[in-house]
């Protein structure tokens, strides 16, 4: 009997949100929604400001710079658990 194994890659490929949640699609497939409460900057930037964001370091974190805000996916996750 074979089984699959599951290839986890916790690394972000694209950002995008709705209007109450930070919305992040990892490398595998995997979705991640947070709550934009928990990060004031982002909730109180416009749409303009949230989608100017670029990967760090191929993925592991996001940068906004416009609203000074860089959040790794490590956090995003462990705050999903």
């Amino acid at each position: 009997m074979s089984g699959l194994a599951i290839k986890f890659d916790d690394h972000a490929v694209n950002v995008d949100f709705t209007s109450s949640a930070l919305h992040v699609t990892l490398a595998d497939g995997r979705e991640i929604f947070t709550p934009l409460e928990w990060f004031p900057r982002l909730r109180d930037a416009n749409n303009e400001q949230r989608n100017h964001w670029r990967l760090i370091g191929r993925g592991i974190g996001i940068h906004w710079p416009e609203v000074d805000e860089d959040i790794s996916i490590s956090t995003l996750l462990s705050k999903t658990d």
